[in-house]
């Protein structure tokens, strides 16, 4: 249960940070009070009525004025604050870098020079076979 709801979490988590980072567009085409066109990462398509002859007032106005349409844009900026800067470390970081990788990198070196003392003796010699002289046997 404890892992079902780890990787239930993570991955609540790894969205958060997508859609906190994302950036789009929303651009809506409006006709006079009414939305006409609504899109989503590209530009909303106009109705083709600004094209006509304007109309001098737009005191009320309605789909008949042919002057009264307007386009409004929402733009959502992603938020670049989870980028961490490394191009700045302080002595003490530098320091730290340089043992980790060199730690790391020597590691494993001389696993292959491995003396095992005990590799060229034989085992001891069993007198009786302790199994067999007490009838137990692994199954």
């Amino acid at each position: 249960m404890k892992q079902i709801f780890h990787k239930i979490l993570s991955v609540l988590m790894a969205f958060v940070v997508l859609f906190t980072t994302m950036s789009f567009t929303v651009d809506m085409h409006y006709c006079g009070d009414s939305l006409v066109d609504f899109s989503v990462f590209t530009k909303a398509e106009s109705c083709g009525m600004e094209k006509a002859q304007p109309v001098k007032s737009c005191e009320n106005p309605t789909m008949t004025e042919k002057d009264c349409c307007t386009d409004q844009q929402f733009v959502k900026e992603g938020n670049e604050d989870l980028k961490t800067s490394f191009d700045k470390l302080t002595f003490e970081q530098q320091i730290f870098v340089a043992t980790f990788f060199y730690t790391y990198i020597n590691r494993f070196k001389g696993l292959d020079e491995n003396i095992v003392p005990f590799k060229h003796y034989s085992p001891p010699f069993v007198e009786r076979d302790i199994q067999t002289l007490y009838e137990t046997y692994l199954i």
